[in-house]
């Protein structure tokens, strides 16, 4: 049996995130991955990109900080391999590129800035399909702080995919484009109405908290109807009451309330019914990236 540590970071715009996993490799056998550490930090850079076009200094030191962290942490674990992925609000910040420079001078962790296209792709690499059955028809959604990405697969096999503009953080910020909404509307009828039967996959931190409030396992979805209640009864509340009486954490008290109106209005435009949440990720992908990336 042999055991190798592989490291995922992924820099998003709501949270920056930490993962190892230990693969298990043993003869004969296909690897299993096994997560040993989660490790997440609340630093929203989609508040600074999507408002002033900048990373503030503030940010800056945040990151840097914690890049060191993940840096000791990784020499701690004995992780023999790392990946560092940054989204939609370092892509899009002025000085993106040389906070990236100034964490690879400083902190010794190169990051990649990747589009959504590739995001999708990583994630795609996932045990994403293991949840696709052929002969079936499914809409992947993964929400993010500054973009959201939708698959439409069937059959076993990707027939579109399209990366939007429009995420949690931006929502907040108010600096989504007035038009998203009849785009994605377009695009998602546009990739569905062929298949009388729809489900969808839905990917992120807050589908993920929902899923695991409601109690149901891994393999149980949730329905349109319980999505929708969730989403009325969590806007009822203020956010201190989100905070302190239903004790979601601070940063994600405010951005569940647009994740759930994506997911929503996503199901309604393809049909779907229910939604599986298979808690599968960038993180998940790029492991499993790196890990075969060595065969």
């Amino acid at each position: 049996m042999k055991i190798k540590k592989y490291a995922a970071i992924d820099i998003g715009s709501n949270a920056v995130r930490m993962l190892i996993t230990n693969v298990i490799e043993e003869e004969k056998q296909m690897p299993k991955f096994k997560k040993n550490a989660l490790i997440r930090v609340p630093i929203r850079l989609g508040a600074d990109a999507f408002t002033t076009g900048i990373i503030t200094e503030a940010n800056i030191i945040k990151m840097k900080d914690t890049m060191r962290a993940f840096k000791l942490l990784m020499k701690s674990y004995e992780v023999e391999k790392y990946m560092a992925c940054a989204t939609s609000a370092m892509r899009e910040a002025v000085n993106g590129a040389d906070v990236v420079a100034q964490i690879k001078a400083e902190c010794a962790i190169d990051i990649e800035v990747i589009d959504g296209k590739k995001e999708a792709a990583i994630i795609a690499s996932t045990d994403l399909k293991t949840f696709i059955e052929k002969g079936k028809t499914y809409i992947y959604v993964d929400v993010g702080g500054g973009s959201t990405e939708f698959t439409v697969f069937s059959d076993g096999k990707i027939v579109n995919s399209k990366s939007f503009k429009i995420g949690t953080v931006r929502f907040l910020n108010k600096t989504v484009d007035k038009n998203i909404w009849e785009d994605i509307k377009k695009w998602v009828k546009q990739n569905t109405k062929h298949y009388d039967a729809v489900t969808m996959i839905g990917s992120g931190g807050n589908i993920n908290k929902i899923h695991k409030l409601s109690g149901r396992t891994n393999d149980k979805p949730l329905s349109y109807i319980f999505l929708n209640a969730q989403y009325h009864f969590f806007n009822a509340m203020t956010y201190k009451e989100r905070v302190t009486d239903f004790g979601l954490n601070p940063d994600r008290a405010d951005v569940i309330i647009p994740a759930l109106k994506i997911y929503l209005k996503a199901m309604k435009w393809s049909g779907a019914k229910k939604v599986y949440v298979p808690k599968i990720g960038l993180s998940d992908g790029i492991v499993k990236t790196l890990y075969y990336a060595d065969k």
